[in-house]
């Protein structure tokens, strides 16, 4: 296969990732409707687009590279090593592929996540309970990036044990997205 053809159905596998995810936040969001509404009346974890954002937001231009890294993330998550340390104050996590495609995934992924965190530029994450948490609470912890060769490092800390205990939650959410891709975000959602 050229790298055009390569290219090509990347960009296509991006874009029914997309659609797929739109199509699963809208029959969620009107699943939430149906249980009481988007705004807090509904069961836990469903907010505004359940977790936080709406479709506009979350398909805004802006949003459509850490959309489009985390989607291709998705599809290739059997294809990802990860291991977390649980420590006293956070995580070391290491993530890995040995496709240098999916290492490079996961390097433009997490640096586009940090680089919003640090920069208050919140992400609708509707497959997260904790991404909107992290956004609201980004000062309260320290992030630092390694990249590897294979992939990533990332080191999260903090003196706050609320927010030691939602770092704790995200790397067990990412863990089971690696784990069991697509079905685990929609449960996610759905929760």
């Amino acid at each position: 296969m050229t790298a055009f053809a390569k290219d090509k159905r990347m960009r296509r596998q991006t874009a029914l990732g997309a659609i797929a995810l739109g199509v699963a936040a809208f029959v969620g969001a009107l699943g939430a409707r149906a249980l009481g509404g988007l705004r807090g009346g509904g069961p836990a974890g469903f907010g505004m687009m359940m977790n936080g954002g709406s479709m506009e937001q979350m398909m805004a231009p802006s949003n459509r590279g850490p959309m489009r890294t985390g989607m291709a993330l998705f599809r290739s998550h059997a294809e990802v090593r990860r291991s977390v340390t649980h420590l006293p104050n956070g995580i070391r996590a290491v993530s890995e592929s040995d496709d240098p495609r999916i290492a490079t995934l996961l390097q433009t992924h997490v640096a586009q996540m940090y680089a919003r965190l640090d920069s208050k530029n919140a992400f609708p994450y509707p497959m997260s309970r904790s991404v909107p948490q992290l956004f609201a609470k980004s000062a309260r912890y320290r992030r630092k990036l390694t990249l590897l060769p294979k992939g990533i490092e990332v080191l999260e800390t903090s003196g706050d044990p609320e927010m030691v205990a939602l770092i704790h939650a995200h790397a067990r959410e990412i863990d089971g997205f690696v784990k069991d891709g697509m079905p685990s975000m929609m449960r996610s959602m759905m929760s």
